[in-house]
């Protein structure tokens, strides 16, 4: 009896991309530019990196930068607690809650946020003295406006509020989502409405709620630069203006704060990549993909280097 025959096992294809020699020209444009930009930057007198150097780290600034960070977190707090409420009145079956949810959402969308953050520094001309009580009744507690709704807290509900009318929406969207399956298998399971949502809804419609969210926290961060409406005088962008009218060099300190408002848009960055990808678990295309090819054969291995068709968990596995 002959040798029996082997069937051939083929090689994993080298796959080499096409040329591209656009690539090379466009670098080469960018990398002209950038030098150009770069150079400006450090030889141009006008910046005054002396200055930025000096006041990079002043005390002022530095106070400046915390209580943007106190409002930025502050009013996304005050923001998601009211859009995940106004999300869930809106789609609830109690027609009061929905129309409280739809004119709240209507007013503080249809209104510019610089005129809601005046009317809330005015609050104290318009009601010198706030009461608890009945209306047209006696009065239970009384207090001076001044002394509850101070800037600081002003400023913070105005961003609030207004963040909260959008962020609503956001949630909304998130909460559509989700296949309605999902809500008829736990009612079929004898799950409360409350309970539905929280165990199975919310957890699934973040993977869409938390990219857009991120995105609000980051525009927040610039946001508070417009509490000088209120008027509020302790943040970053209002600091950094007194200074630089101060000493006639209004750009020195205009490119400080542009430094800790470009580092911490990255520190939120970063954190909104990492929120993404742990919501996004299961969904993620590449994610799935890594360490599919294990215990295959080199001819399966060698049909998905080509790139020809997607990682299949189907295909046969025998060597």
């Amino acid at each position: 009896m002959g040798r029996p025959m082997t069937t051939p096992v083929p090689e994993l294809i080298n796959a080499r991309p096409v040329p591209r020699p656009s690539t090379w020209v466009w670098a080469a444009v960018v990398l002209l530019l950038v030098a150009m930009f770069i150079h400006g930057l450090l030889t141009n007198p006008n910046y005054r990196w002396d200055i930025v150097g000096q006041y990079l780290f002043d005390p002022r600034i530095v106070a400046g930068v915390g209580w943007t960070l106190l409002l930025t977190v502050g009013s996304m707090v005050i923001g998601i607690v009211l859009a995940v409420l106004m999300a869930i009145m809106r789609q609830g079956t109690n027609p009061v809650l929905r129309g409280v949810s739809t004119v709240y959402i209507w007013f503080f969308r249809g209104t510019p946020i610089y005129t809601q953050l005046v009317f809330w520094g005015l609050l104290s001309v318009l009601y010198p003295r706030l009461s608890l009580g009945i209306p047209f009744g006696p009065e239970f507690v009384s207090f001076e406006t001044t002394v509850v709704f101070n800037a600081a807290i002003a400023a913070l509900l105005g961003l609030g509020l207004n963040e909260g009318a959008y962020l609503a929406e956001i949630v909304r969207g998130g909460l559509n989502s989700v296949d309605r399956g999902q809500t008829e298998a736990a009612t079929a399971l004898g799950m409360k409405r409350s309970t539905t949502l929280w165990r199975i809804v919310i957890p699934q419609a973040m993977r869409v709620i938390v990219p857009p969210t991120g995105n609000e926290t980051i525009s927040m961060l610039k946001t508070t630069s417009l509490v000088l409406a209120v008027p509020f005088t302790l943040e970053l962008t209002f600091v950094t203006n007194a200074l630089g009218n101060q000493k006639f060099l209004p750009v020195p300190l205009l490119i400080v704060a542009a430094i800790y408002y470009l580092v911490i848009t990255s520190i939120l960055m970063v954190g909104q990549h990492y929120v993404e990808a742990y919501y996004g678990r299961g969904f993620d295309d590449a994610g799935a993909s890594r360490g599919a090819t294990k215990g295959m054969s080199r001819r399966q291995q060698a049909i998905l280097a080509a790139g020809t068709v997607r990682t299949n968990p189907n295909l046969d596995v025998t060597p």
